[in-house]
C-alpha cells in the first residue's frame, strides 16, 4: 500500500472512532438524561471529582487537593491532572450558557473525547499489527468491549477512562519500529499515567518489560527507544513534581502521586537509560540478559528500600473498615473473591482477547502480537488482585479478537458469528447473569421493604432533600455521603475513600453498635440519613442497632424525622444542641 493510501486508511479510521463515539455518547445520554441534568453521576467518584473541580474554580488552591467539607477536612489520594481538561470546558462555556449548563456539557464531553482516544488508538494499534483487515473490526469490538465502555459512559469524569487512553499511547509507541522519538512518547505518557494515579503502574512496567525484551534481542533501534523512554520517564516525573505537587505531597502513603510514588517511580527510571547506555558495549545476548538481571535487581532494591509502603497501598485502613468496606468495594476486589457472574462479566472478553493474541503470537511469530500479549497477560495478573485490572484488558483484546474474526470469516458465516460472539464484550455479563444462579440475598435486619416505584437514595430527586436542607454536618452511609458533597452544601462524616479512617469508623458506629447519641456530638451532626437498603450487604443486623430502628421508622427521642422526601431514603434532624452538652471532637 503507498503511503498516501495508508494516510487515507488511517484518516478513515479516526473518522470511524469519532462518528462511533458520538453516537454512542448521544445514545447514553439521551438514555441517562434525567441525572445527567441534574448532575447526579454514574459513580461516586466521578461526582466527587465534580466537586473537586468546583472547588478549584471556585478559589481552592491548586495544589489543595483536600475535600474540606469530608470527614472535617480530608487530604484526598487524587491528583489535578485528569480535573484539567474538564475544568476548560466550563471555564470557556460557563459565560455562554451558565454555570449549570457548562458543567453538564464537561461531564458529557470529557468521556465522549476519551471514548473517541481510545477507539482511534485500537484501531491505530490494530492496523500497525495486522493492517486494515483487521483495524475497522478491532474498532468496533473495543465499543462494546465490557467493562472498559463502562468507563466511558456520560458523566464518567474520574481518573480510570484517561488512564487507559494514555496506556493505549504506550502500546502504541511500542509496536511500531522503535526510535528515541517514540520512546520519549511513551515516556511522557507513562508519566502522565503515574501522576493521574498509580492503578495502571504494573501495566506501565509490563510495557517496559515488553521493551527490553527488544533490547534483550539486539532489535535496531531498541536501545533508542529504551532511551528516550527513561529520559521522558525521570524528566518527566521531575517536571510533574513541581507542577502537581500538591499540599498532601507528603502524606506518608503509596495510593497516588505523593513522595513516596514519586521516589519509587523516579529510580526505576534508570533502569531503561542504563540499559541503553550499555548497548553498545555489551552485545551478546546471554551478557544482556545478566546484565539486565543485576540491573532490574538494583533498582528494585532501591524502589522497595525507597518506596516500601507501596508494597501494601491500603495498609493503613482501619482493621474494621477493611473488613465492613473496603472488601465490598467492587473493583478493589479480587477476581476469585468476586462473585461468579460478576467474574466473568469482568474478565470474560479480556482472556478472549489473551487465548486470540496467543495464537495469533504463535500463527505469525510477529515479536509485536508478543509484545501486546505481554501487557495483556499482565492485565489479567493485575485483574486476579483487583477487578479494576479488567477495563484495560477488555482494550487491549480488541486486535487480537479482531484478528480472529478476520481469520473466521474465511471459513464461513458459522465460524464468523461464534468469533463475533466470543469477541462482543458486552454478552458476557449477560451470559453470566443468565446462567449462574442468582445468590439468596441475606436475611433483612427488618420486614422494611425497598418500594421500587419511588426513586432511589442517591436520585435527583433524594439530593434535592438534601440540598434543601441548606448548610450542617451530615452523616449517613457511605456512598450517600460522596454524592452529598456534590448535590448538596453539606459537610458529611463518611464517604468512601480510604484516608477517612476517623470519619467512615463513626459512620458504622454510629449506625450498627456505636454511641450514635455521643458520635453525632463529637462530629457537630446536624442530619442523618438512610437508604431503605442500607448495610445489606453485611447480612442480618442486631435488632438493637440504630440503622435498624431508623429503617422502621423508630427514631430515638433526639432524632427528628423529617418529611417525606419521595425517595428510599429517610431524613433525620438531630436535636439542636447536642454537640455542645457532649463535648467537641
Amino acid at each position: 500500500m503507498s503511503g498516501l493510501s495508508l494516510a487515507r486508511e488511517q484518516k478513515g479510521d479516526v473518522v470511524a472512532a469519532l462518528a462511533l463515539a458520538c453516537l454512542l455518547c448521544l445514545v447514553w445520554a439521551f438514555r441517562d438524561g434525567h441525572n445527567l441534568a441534574a448532575l447526579r453521576l454514574p459513580d461516586t467518584d466521578d461526582a466527587v471529582r465534580l466537586q473537586q473541580i468546583r472547588d478549584w474554580l471556585g478559589g481552592q488552591a491548586f495544589a489543595d487537593l483536600s475535600q474540606h467539607r469530608l470527614g472535617g477536612g480530608l487530604a484526598m489520594h487524587w491528583s489535578r491532572l485528569p480535573d484539567l481538561v474538564p475544568a476548560a470546558i466550563i471555564v470557556l462555556l460557563r459565560p455562554l450558557i451558565g454555570g449549570h449548563a457548562a458543567q453538564v456539557v464537561a461531564v458529557i464531553a470529557w468521556p465522549a473525547l476519551l471514548l473517541f482516544a481510545a477507539l482511534a488508538l485500537v484501531a491505530t494499534i490494530a492496523r500497525t499489527l495486522g493492517g486494515g483487515a483487521i483495524a475497522r473490526t478491532a474498532l468496533v469490538v473495543a465499543a462494546i468491549a465490557y467493562p472498559a465502555t463502562t468507563l466511558f459512559l456520560p458523566g464518567r469524569i474520574d481518573h480510570h477512562g484517561l488512564q487507559c487512553v494514555l496506556l493505549l499511547v504506550v502500546l502504541r509507541t511500542s509496536v511500531t519500529p522503535p526510535t528515541i522519538g517514540r520512546g520519549l512518547h511513551a515516556g511522557f505518557a507513562a508519566t502522565a499515567s503515574l501522576v493521574v494515579g498509580l492503578e495502571t503502574a504494573p501495566l506501565i512496567a509490563a510495557a517496559g518489560v515488553a521493551m527490553a525484551i527488544d533490547w534483550l534481542r539486539a532489535r535496531s533501534g531498541a536501545e533508542d527507544r529504551l532511551m528516550g523512554f527513561g529520559i521522558a520517564l525521570g524528566s518527566g516525573l521531575l517536571a510533574a513534581s513541581i507542577v502537581f505537587r500538591t499540599w498532601q505531597w507528603t502524606y506518608p502513603a503509596c495510593d497516588g502521586f505523593t513522595a513516596t510514588a514519586w521516589r519509587g517511580a523516579q529510580i526505576g527510571a534508570f533502569a531503561p537509560i542504563l540499559l541503553a547506555l550499555a548497548a553498545r558495549d555489551v552485545v551478546r545476548p546471554a551478557s544482556r540478559i545478566g546484565l539486565a538481571a543485576i540491573v532490574c535487581g538494583l533498582i528494585g532494591w532501591g524502589v522497595l528500600h525507597g518506596s516500601a509502603l507501596c508494597l501494601a497501598p491500603y495498609g493503613a485502613v482501619d482493621p474494621l473498615l477493611a473488613k465492613l468496606w473496603l472488601v465490598r468495594v467492587g473493583e478493589a476486589q479480587p477476581l476469585l473473591s468476586a462473585p461468579l457472574d460478576v467474574a466473568i462479566g469482568y474478565a470474560g472478553v479480556m482472556v478472549a482477547g489473551i487465548a486470540a493474541g496467543a495464537w495469533q503470537w504463535r500463527r505469525t511469530r510477529d515479536a509485536r502480537w508478543g509484545v501486546l500479549l505481554i501487557v495483556q497477560i499482565a492485565c489479567a495478573a493485575l485483574t486476579l488482585a483487583q477487578l479494576r485490572g479488567a477495563y484495560a484488558g477488555a482494550l487491549l483484546a480488541a486486535p487480537a479478537l479482531a484478528a480472529a474474526i478476520a481469520a473466521a470469516r474465511a471459513k464461513g458465516s458459522a465460524w464468523m458469528a461464534a468469533a463475533w460472539l466470543g469477541s462482543a464484550g458486552m454478552l458476557y455479563p449477560i451470559a453470566a447473569q443468565a446462567v449462574v444462579p442468582a445468590p439468596a440475598r441475606g436475611a433483612r435486619a427488618t420486614p422494611v421493604a425497598v418500594d421500587a416505584a419511588r426513586p432511589g437514595c442517591t436520585s435527583p430527586e433524594a439530593l434535592a432533600a438534601l440540598h434543601r436542607l441548606g448548610a450542617g454536618t451530615l452523616l449517613a452511609p457511605l456512598d450517600l455521603g460522596a454524592y452529598a458533597l456534590a448535590g448538596s452544601r453539606l459537610a458529611v462524616v463518611g464517604a468512601p475513600y480510604h484516608r477517612n479512617n476517623a470519619g467512615n469508623n463513626a459512620v458504622y458506629r454510629f449506625f450498627l453498635d456505636g454511641d450514635a447519641r455521643g458520635i453525632a456530638g463529637q462530629w457537630h451532626v446536624t442530619h442523618v440519613a438512610i437508604c431503605a437498603d442500607s448495610f445489606d450487604e453485611l447480612g442480618r443486623l442486631p435488632a438493637a442497632a440504630l440503622a435498624t430502628r431508623l429503617r422502621e421508622g423508630n427514631a430515638p427521642g433526639w432524632l427528628r424525622p423529617l418529611p417525606d422526601t419521595g425517595t428510599q431514603m429517610r431524613l433525620f434532624a438531630v436535636q439542636a444542641g447536642l454537640s455542645r452538652r457532649t463535648g467537641a471532637r
